[in-house]
């Protein structure tokens, strides 16, 4: 053999060795956790409270000063920050608008209409997320662009700063606000910044209502408020309290306008971003703001709603977010929603308009708004204020007497009994400290809430410290029991039937209970927390659902000694994209028993549990952290127990979350004829269906099992060394990497 050649195959084989040393010693890849702050996971009521609908607001995004903020006012006012010094911050964010414009979208500086419609400020001051598409961090950044944009206020540094200094009044506030020699731009903008931090609205009839004042809601403006947290609309996942937005962005498919080219959202503006993704802005005053959406393609709050009850923009063909789906609403519920809505307005904290300010131009006019009159017409005036007292005692149903009207009889700390017997009724709680308790008839058979098909919630709670047990809740079209927001939840003792939905729904809530509860035909999981933490799940029963029992998005949870069976999917453990909570971390699985779950998925179409694969005992989709022990998994069709990455089933534009599932570790589970006749999704991918299945997507997962089948065939385990670890993950992602 020629030498060159010698040489060639010896280089080859160095550089290999080098490439196996790498990969046996180079630290592998981890998903980036975002701080914990921003997880999102569990309830923020506010404690003690005298309902769970308190909810504490987050820190401001930025720093305020009374000198800073009196100086705001006046430069938000002035049109002297323009280049022609004929426009000013209120020109777009008039406070007789809501902060906002009242057109569809915003005017240029030389008359043309721009492609977005103007956003309002009241309580922008805490969005770490500013403009439609995210693209500024602060205020003070956000500020920059309209104040030098060409087509806006198109500022000089040079000439805003010659201007203002030759104003006394402007010299001596900025050196109060600043210091000596304090007039510049960054600081004019810091100051409009502080002033804008100011707006904010928290005293709206809603606010009253969380605070004890129950009058203060209509009795369709609390209907409006039960279907806005309700699974059957999902408004709250997106406008959750106390904000009613979010810094997240959305796909809804808001057509585009005549006239101006498509926008492509959060996707111009950062690599992840998804095409036609917006921020889904804050609801409060949204009843003064209108046109809406962020193109101001719709001009009244009926409109909004009529586009999501038809899907959103897939009534036009267009892609939307899984969660857009249509949405099923009498013309009663239509009107209660939107009634709802006016009920979210407060301009209790609406800053001074000057009359003139020190540069002498005119400060922009303030205009009647029509929809102001709808608000008073809708709204109750409450002049009341203070938390009212009220001693704990028990409430009976009486004879006649629906399961509501007690409730409403009753106040904090109470306990509510209800005798046996058939309640066609909805129930609604929002107190806090109360035990709602069904009193069994001679035979110990539980009271029954029934929905008869028609009705969306059976009961719906938002009490801190909240119990019920002893119940039989049938035949709802969203959810059997749902606790929203709650700190302190207990539900045990029930029997839950055909409820759509969920069976039991405590979501954003913190240290939950669930126990001893039997559910069956739900459409989506018959047991779930979601974006909650601390929460446990024992002793449950749950069979014919598509969904047994699921956590989704939730840290630190446990799931022990329940049976799922006969199920699509027996135990879900899962972190899902595009919800307030970005983790899903520290679960436990363990003792339980889950067999023949090889339902058909009646999930409804378009929904991301739709896609679940029939026959999987324990699925894990992306969580991290999950100990999986002790369980017996036997008889489901397609795996026993799978473990996912996200890109599994959603497109990886729509993820913003990590979507590995890492540190994950099973052991001393009991594997019984599993994967004997895969669903075709599993059978296409894979061929055939095992005991575990695992993609080899995400670091630090470990398998301490004996199985007669795998995927891959030799699944890593807690003995291996690190090095062997690391070559054999590499070596399978590459592998993956290459088929897929």
């Amino acid at each position: 053999m020629k030498i060159w050649i010698k040489r060639i195959l010896l280089a080859l084989g160095l550089l290999a060795l080098v490439g196996i040393i790498y990969a046996a010693l180079a630290p592998l890849p981890f998903d980036e956790l975002p701080p914990e702050e921003k997880w999102g996971a569990g309830a923020s009521s506010v404690l003690p409270a005298y309902s769970g609908l308190q909810r504490e607001f987050p820190a401001l995004n930025g720093e305020t000063s009374p000198e800073k903020t009196e100086l705001g006012r006046l430069l938000f006012f002035d049109p002297i920050l323009s280049k022609n010094q004929d426009m000013s911050c209120a020109t777009c964010h008039n406070p007789s608008l809501g902060f906002s414009d009242g057109l569809q979208t915003a005017k240029g500086s030389d008359g043309s209409s721009l492609p977005r419609n103007t956003p309002t400020l009241w309580n922008t001051g805490y969005s770490t997320k500013l403009f439609w598409d995210g693209r500024a961090e602060s205020l003070e950044q956000q500020m920059a662009v309209p104040l030098h944009a060409e087509n806006e206020m198109a500022g000089n540094d040079a000439e805003t700063v010659a201007r203002l200094m030759k104003i006394p009044e402007y010299v001596e506030l900025f050196n109060k606000a600043f210091g000596s020699n304090a007039i510049t731009v960054e600081n004019a903008q810091a100051a409009i910044a502080s002033f804008e931090r100011t707006l904010a609205s928290n005293n709206s009839p809603f606010d009253k209502y969380a605070t004890g004042q129950f009058d203060a809601l209509t009795s369709q403006q609390r209907r409006g408020l039960n279907l806005f947290r309700s699974a059957a609309t999902r408004c709250f996942e997106c406008h959750a309290a106390p904000t009613f937005g979010s810094d997240d962005f959305f796909v809804t498919g808001s057509p585009d306008i005549e006239g101006f080219p498509h926008d492509e959202g959060r996707a111009a503006v950062a690599s992840d971003g998804q095409d036609g993704a917006f921020k889904a802005p804050t609801l409060r005053n949204i009843a003064l703001t209108g046109p809406y959406m962020h193109n101001g393609a719709f001009a009244t709050l009926d409109d909004v709603l009529w586009f999501y009850e038809k899907g959103g923009g897939s009534q036009f063909g267009l892609e939307v977010d899984r969660h857009i789906i249509p949405i099923e609403l009498s013309e009663q519920e239509h009107e209660d929603l939107v009634a709802f809505l006016y009920a979210l307005t407060d301009e209790s904290t609406m800053p001074e308009v000057p009359k003139s300010v020190p540069s002498g131009l005119p400060v922009v006019e303030q205009y009647p708004n029509l929809a102001r009159e709808v608000v008073s017409q809708l709204n109750v005036e409450v002049t009341e204020s203070g938390i009212p007292t009220h001693e704990p005692t028990t409430v009976r149903v009486g004879p006649n007497e629906t399961i509501q009207q007690a409730v409403d009889r009753s106040g904090p700390g109470d306990t509510i009994e209800v005798p046996y017997g058939v309640y066609h009724e909805s129930v609604v709680l929002d107190w806090s400290d109360v035990t709602l308790v069904g009193i069994p008839n001679e035979k110990g058979e539980w009271p029954v809430i029934d929905g008869e098909g028609t009705r969306s919630d059976g009961v719906i709670a938002s009490g801190n410290n909240f119990e019920m047990y002893n119940f039989s809740v049938k035949n709802y079209t969203s959810n059997g029991v749902l606790v929203e927001g709650a700190t302190g939840v207990y539900l045990h003792d029930m029997y839950i039937e055909n409820t759509g939905v969920y069976g039991v729904y405590p979501v954003r809530c913190t240290d939950v209970l669930i126990e001893r509860i039997e559910a069956t035909l739900m459409n989506d999981a018959a047991i779930y927390a979601g974006k909650s933490e601390n929460v446990v799940i024992r002793d449950t029963l749950t069979y014919g659902n598509v969904i047994g029992i699921e956590l989704e998005n939730t840290v630190n949870g446990e799931v022990y000694n329940n049976v799922a069976h006969d199920n699509t999917v027996g135990i879900f453990i899962d972190l899902l994209p595009q919800l307030p909570s970005k983790v899903s971390l520290y679960t436990k699985v363990h003792d339980n028993v889950s067999e023949n779950n090889n339902g058909k998925n009646f999930g409804k179409p378009g929904t991301a549990v739709a896609l679940a694969p029939s026959g999987t005992g324990i699925l894990i989709l992306a969580a991290d952290n999950v100990e999986i022990y002790n369980n017996t998994i036997r008889g489901n069709k397609s795996g026993g127990l799978a473990v996912f990455n996200l890109t599994i089933g959603f497109d990886v534009n729509e993820i913003d979350v990590g979507p590995n599932p890492e540190h994950v570790y099973a052991h001393d589970n009991i594997y019984e004829n599993n994967g004997y006749d895969a669903d075709p999704f599993v059978k296409k991918i894979l061929g055939r269906g095992f005991d575990i299945i695992w993609d080899t997507n995400g670091a630090d997962n470990y398998f301490d099992e004996e199985v007669s089948s795998s995927f891959p065939p030799v699944l890593p385990k807690t003995s291996w060394p690190q090095s062997l670890y690391n070559l054999y993950w590499r070596f399978f992602n590459f592998v993956v990497g290459l088929v897929g």
